[in-house]
């Protein structure tokens, strides 16, 4: 920000002495979405300093100010006034001046430091005009502060104005500002929320109530592995994909570039997040292949669902192009290429990072498998068809946290045999077998009890971590098939990655 020069002096600002006042609040603080009580909240008056508290361990504070709060002079005759981008300051008279541009969230944008300051002060705020802002004004160490908005200017701290704004912070949580409305208030519920990391820090003017405006792109977790979790709030906003039935992407990976394509449906619009699945191809197949091939798109699309058909890689003597999830048949690092595209397509795309998921046909499936193990902290659920984890893969198991997988296994299965063993093609991979498999996840997921039948007629661990749930499919006399995306689909989507774990 550039700030002129003083453009003239003003008639000399009436000072007064100590002002002598009493204010209190108390209240409780929690959390907006699951009711969590929030303690270690830093809770400080924003308008002026010299209070401040933390909510204890059951989320209540008190705070309260008695006399001389604001000893020493002010600038009593001081103002402001906005017009298009140019902020003028009246009647400013001090010897040392700090003009401070901030955020509703607290976040200083812009500062300015001037000396020996009498009369007329303009400044250019330029982009920051636009929307809610505050400008606080140091004058010798005595603070004002305005609330800048699209329709004027409004002091929120000024001669007889002496009710304090307060702040509440706590780490991973937006801010949130409180007006106090009365000199006494007791019973004051406060809730906060979590931004998301890449929001703009621009936020609705302080409310005079303990709601908190809640934005369009929030999800709504289910209860399932989100827990007491917050959803992250997505900003939308400078997102250049655009809806295209195949567009072929690369990003580079250890040097090598690697490619896949992205399909975005015509129901996606770029104004909400929304979710995001990779579908790993088969052994000797391609990303085009798989496009055409899983039925999985057909259920994500009028959902404006977000697909990513990656591209795998081959090795000497191999069968083809795959995936990296044992002894055979890539040389290259699928997990982090997985981890590349996804951070790739949060760049240009506005997907849900709570609602990314895995799905894939023979080696994809084992390779969605594989991802379950890896990349807990970033899908939220996954859906392998035809194949399972191999002796290889499942020792090297790695996860994050508990995590949803749901199987779809063929009893006649000739290329991975549902009772597991060998592949019988000479590539080193042992499979688990299909039960090898969903005990296995159900271990490894913290499941109890003995699965049951759900209402499509799986085997499912229902009682298992964080809500998670284990599920195997079984088609009796089925062979090397894709799995049902009727099924698939709607288990998928009833799961969010916990926020704790959004980069």
């Amino acid at each position: 920000m550039h700030f002129p020069k003083l453009l003239g002096v003003a008639s000399a600002i009436a000072m007064s002495s100590s002002l002598a006042f009493a204010w209190s609040i108390d209240g409780v603080v929690k959390s907006k979405v699951s009711g969590r009580l929030l303690a270690g909240v830093k809770i400080s008056t924003f308008n002026f300093g010299g209070f401040e508290t933390t909510s204890a361990e059951d989320g209540t504070f008190s705070l309260s100010g008695g006399s001389d709060a604001l000893a020493g002079a002010k600038a009593a005759d001081m103002s402001i006034h906005m017009e298009g981008t140019t902020l003028t300051l009246y009647n400013v008279y001090a010897n040392k001046l700090k003009v401070s541009v901030i955020s509703a969230l607290g976040k200083v944008l812009k500062e300015s430091n001037l000396q020996t300051v009498q009369g007329i002060v303009t400044l250019d705020m330029g982009k920051l005009a636009r929307g809610t802002k505050f400008i606080r004004i140091s004058a010798d160490s005595q603070n004002s502060t305005f609330m800048v908005t699209d329709k004027g200017v409004k002091a929120l701290k000024k001669e007889g104005d002496l009710l304090p704004m307060l702040q509440f912070a706590l780490d991973g949580y937006a801010n949130f500002v409180y007006q106090m409305q009365a000199e006494t208030e007791t019973g004051v519920t406060i809730e906060m929320v979590r931004p998301s990391s890449s929001s703009s820090s621009e936020v609705a003017p302080p409310q005079s109530s303990s709601v908190v405006a809640s934005s369009s792109s929030k999800v709504t977790p289910s209860s399932s592995n989100a827990g007491s979790d917050e959803p992250i709030v997505v900003d939308c906003s400078g997102k250049t994909a655009k809806v295209g039935d195949k567009q072929n992407m690369s990003v580079t990976v250890d040097g090598k570039q690697r490619t896949f394509i992205m399909h975005i449906p015509s129901a996606y619009k770029g104004d909400k997040p929304v979710p995001l699945v990779i579908d790993y191809h088969p052994i000797g197949g391609s990303g085009n292949g798989e496009f055409g091939s899983s039925p999985y798109k057909a259920k994500t699309d009028p959902e404006g669902v977000i697909t990513l058909y990656p591209d795998g890689t081959s090795k000497p003597g191999g069968m083809g192009n795959g995936w990296n999830v044992g002894p055979c048949c890539s040389n290259d690092d699928d997990v982090k290429f997985s981890y590349a595209m996804i951070d790739k397509l949060k760049e240009i795309a506005c997907i849900d990072p709570q609602r990314i998921y895995a799905t894939g046909f023979s080696m994809g499936g084992g390779m969605s498998n594989h991802v379950a193990c890896m990349m807990s902290d970033v899908f939220a659920a996954v859906a392998p068809a035809a194949m399972d984890l191999n002796k290889t893969n499942s020792a090297a198991c790695k996860m994050s946290r508990p995590i949803s997988v749901i199987n779809f296994r063929g009893t006649n299965d000739p290329v991975c045999k549902y009772q597991g063993g060998d592949s019988g093609f000479n590539d080193g991979l042992n499979f688990l077998g299909a039960e090898g498999t969903f005990k296995f996840w159900g271990e490894k997921n913290g499941c109890t009890g003995a699965p049951t039948k759900n209402s499509n007629g799986c085997d499912e661990y229902s009682n298992c971590q964080d809500g998670v749930k284990v599920v195997l499919c079984t088609k009796q006399g089925g062979g090397h098939d894709y799995g049902d995306a009727s099924i698939g689909w709607p288990f998928l989507k009833q799961f969010t990655l916990p926020a704790s774990f959004v980069k």
